[in-house]
């Protein structure tokens, strides 16, 4: 059992860290349009936002339904980040767990 859920933990595990950096992303991308740092009519650019804004908003818009309206300070990829984190964390915990389990196991 252990053999076919470790690598699957893994797997889920990295997925989350990619997302993880893409929230990240998107949350400084939005800062730079925000100051005008980086223009959005280049074509580039646009692909990067739309793309970032893409796979991160259907995450952070159910967050946002939640909090209260704080005017221009948005912390729902703070929130969501913490999340991710708590998720790595169960993860990592249980991959250690079926592992201990399987090492007990093998050594019967």
């Amino acid at each position: 059992m252990d053999v076919v859920l470790i690598p699957i933990i893994r797997v889920v595990n990295m997925a989350l860290q990619l997302y993880l950096f893409a929230i990240i992303a998107s949350a400084i991308m939005s800062w730079l349009i925000a100051f005008d740092v980086i223009n959005t009519t280049n074509r580039l650019v646009y692909t990067i936002v739309d793309f970032l804004w893409r796979i991160t908003e259907p995450a952070l818009r159910p967050i946002r339904q939640f909090l209260p309206n704080l005017g221009g300070i948005d912390i729902s990829p703070i929130i969501l980040i913490l999340g991710i984190i708590l998720v790595q964390d169960f993860l990592m915990r249980l991959g250690r767990s079926v592992a201990q389990a399987g090492a007990v196991g093998a050594g019967m």
